[in-house]
């Protein structure tokens, strides 16, 4: 994360380091130099298993917005150790993100893996690309994607890269992260249930379970006959 730390902090952002007691720690990192950070097999393989990320852009007026670009994990593709890129998808037609960009291509990224607590920084240069301008690069982009109307190729040159703190950051679980082990409790529950079953069979007891929760006899588990 040199080339990130070099961008990152700032003279206002040293002196809070200063005031902070952290400025020893966190600049080691600006002795490293300052050529651009480059994406190694970990980085790649993280981006290529997200389902989304958050991009952040500057306009104008110096404020910055945040967006979630999400899709099938690999929608967004490393092309090369300095170059992430995605086929851009119609949203709610406001084009914040797309304008920022053509007048500030510098933009932000956050990768999140929430059940597992990793983050991914990453600070780069952002370019819009015609759907035409490379019909190979197109069809690769757009053979995984989200849903919907292709507009253009958004295609970022990486400058810095930051594993960030796992500290705070709370786990949550996607449907398709949870669906393996959903599976295997239905399946669990359904062999349970099919073994209940067959004790009720062989003790003579009516195949039936109340969805309400009552047992055959009409009372609720725990009340008293």
């Amino acid at each position: 994360m040199s080339r990130f730390a070099h961008l990152a902090y700032t003279d206002t952002v040293r002196l809070v380091q200063e005031e902070q007691g952290s400025a020893a720690a966190v600049g080691r990192r600006l002795a490293e130099g300052d050529e651009p950070d480059r994406l190694a097999a970990d980085e790649s393989a993280f981006i290529h298993s997200r389902d989304g990320f958050y991009l952040a852009s500057v306009g104008e007026t110096g404020w910055p917005y945040v967006q979630f670009r999400g899709g099938p994990p690999g929608f967004c593709q490393v092309l090369d150790e300095r170059t992430i890129a995605f086929a851009d998808v119609r949203g709610n037609r406001q084009y914040i993100s797309t304008g920022n960009i053509r007048a500030d291509g510098r933009v932000a990224l956050f990768f999140m893996d929430y059940p597992r607590q990793a983050r991914l920084k990453i600070l780069g240069r952002a370019a819009v690309q015609g759907l035409d301008d490379d019909p190979e690069l197109t069809a690769r982009l757009c053979g995984l994607r989200t849903e919907g109307l292709v507009e253009r190729l958004l295609l970022i040159r990486v400058e810095g890269v930051n594993w960030n703190c796992h500290q705070h950051i709370t786990p949550r679980f996607s449907e398709a992260e949870l669906r393996p082990h959903l599976d295997r409790l239905h399946r669990r529950t359904a062999a349970l249930e099919e073994e209940n079953r067959l004790l009720r069979a062989r003790l003579g007891m009516p195949d039936r379970v109340d969805p309400e929760g009552a047992d055959d006899t009409g009372s609720l588990p725990g009340e008293a006959l």
